[in-house]
């Protein structure tokens, strides 16, 4: 397998707004990539040049090693599937599905094969005489999905699909498209906003942020090895701690922050660097007594309850709070108490601070 998706130095901008900036992407056959970030960050802007929705203010994208910005949307082995699922209300199910087909001519001997090939592929079976209006919202959106998928695309498009569905479909919608993008190998890429379901269905994720792409990596890599601190507090729950570095032996860091001192493993970092250090929940631990290496006090402030996981909410001395997460059952500190947080070494994530100018400046300002 090979690229099927390059994208190559493509910026967007709309008068004053760059939108998109310097992106450079590339998506392999087959694969399962989403676009991840929050409102406004550029992603839902890329998959609109991909689809020929949008035209790029300047680089390129090419589909199967061809240049696409000369052609128009229908000319482009892409199909995209919306949010609000466009179908047409007057037309049944089986007329919606084979809309695509019968523009492009096809007998109806081969029409009527493919849709029913394709409904029983998104388990709808029966429904060819209904209409849109008939259906619930997830059926819409299977209804959606087999329109698009129905033209064979060799790249499928999905701009946040599942955002009008209510939590328990949207869960089983997940694992539905992940099924459908397996069977059939056909390379989705994606767009979302939430976290949980881009490290549910991808076989990477491309982080955007204003405009940038931050981090492209696994769900795993992006999750536990963070690159940004906007990754690290996008993906998941995290505690971060900002700081400078005070002593380095070998991977071995020690940083001194505001309420103590902590360490971490990591390479490539200098000694006076200003740094964030980010921690998970689930990684994080506490004593009664101080540990070799960290220093920093806490009061134990709240728990909240959340099923088979408690979160123990502890508060520093500047008033920032860290969340420490355990499996329901296990024991921890009760409230009031007083403790010393820690972490192993190895699940600490040293980050290079991108406000390293803050810091200086800050550390400048004469004081008394």
């Amino acid at each position: 397998m090979g690229a099927i998706v390059e994208i190559e130095g493509v910026n967007k901008i709309y008068g004053t707004n760059h939108v998109v900036k310097d992106l450079n992407l590339t998506v392999e056959e087959g694969e399962f990539l989403t676009l991840l970030g929050s409102s406004g960050c550029g992603k839902t802007t890329t998959l609109r040049m991909i689809a020929g929705f949008e035209e790029p203010t300047s680089g390129s994208i090419k589909v199967e090693g061809e240049a696409i910005g000369d052609k128009e949307p229908f000319e482009r082995n892409v199909n995209t599937v919306f949010q609000s699922y466009a179908l047409f209300p007057h037309k049944t199910i089986y007329d919606n599905v084979a809309y695509g087909l019968k523009m492009k001519k096809v007998p109806k001997a081969e029409i009527k094969k493919r849709v029913t090939e394709m409904l029983a592929l998104v388990q709808l079976e029966g429904f060819e005489k209904r209409y849109p209006s008939q259906l619930s919202g997830g059926q819409k959106q299977r209804v959606a999905i087999a329109r698009a998928l129905i033209n064979r695309p060799r790249v499928l498009l999905l701009d946040e699909p599942l955002g009008a569905l209510d939590l328990k479909l949207r869960k089983q919608m997940q694992l539905e498209l992940k099924r459908l993008q397996r069977k059939l190998n056909i390379t989705f890429i994606y767009v979302t906003h939430d976290q949980e379901e881009a490290l549910t269905m991808s076989d990477r994720i491309a982080i955007m942020h204003d405009g940038v792409l931050d981090q492209l990596g696994t769900p795993s890599e992006i999750y536990e090895n963070p690159k940004t601190r906007f990754v690290a507090t996008f993906i998941g729950e995290t505690n971060t701690f900002d700081g400078c570095i005070r002593s380095i032996d070998g991977e071995h860091v020690s940083v001194m922050i505001e309420n103590g001192n902590i360490c971490g493993c990591g390479k490539g970092f200098a000694l006076n660097e200003y740094i964030t250090v980010s921690v998970r929940p689930e990684k994080m631990k506490y004593s009664e007594t101080p540990i070799d290496g960290f220093t920093i006090k806490a009061i134990v402030k709240d728990y909240v309850y959340v099923g088979s996981v408690i979160k123990c909410i502890v508060s520093l001395p500047n008033g920032n709070e860290i969340k420490i997460e355990r499996l329901s059952g296990e024991e921890l500190p009760k409230p009031g108490s007083r403790v010393y947080i820690y972490w192993e070494e190895k699940d600490a994530v040293l980050i290079h601070n991108q406000d390293q100018l803050i810091f200086q400046a800050v550390d400048s300002i004469p004081l008394g």
